[in-house]
């Protein structure tokens, strides 16, 4: 898993009924795109990620290409 600045890290819910976390990285951590990561949550807080297989890199450069960042948190 590689990660830039600005990309989205998708956590998706474990259970039925959770819903997904979104996060920004703000920070890689990690040589060459590599985690951890520090991520900035919907509502404001920092957390330092090595994310799992339960979670999913939404590059910059594919939200733009799809019209712009309307799927930012």
């Amino acid at each position: 898993m590689r990660a830039s600045k600005g990309d989205r890290l998708v956590q998706h819910g474990r259970v039925v009924g959770q819903h997904d976390q979104v996060s920004e990285v703000v920070e890689v951590l990690g040589s060459e795109g590599n985690p951890p990561y520090r991520v900035r949550f919907q509502d404001g807080h920092e957390a330092i990620m090595s994310p799992g297989p339960d979670c999913q890199v939404k590059h910059h450069e594919e939200r733009d290409q799809r019209g712009g960042l309307a799927d930012r948190p």
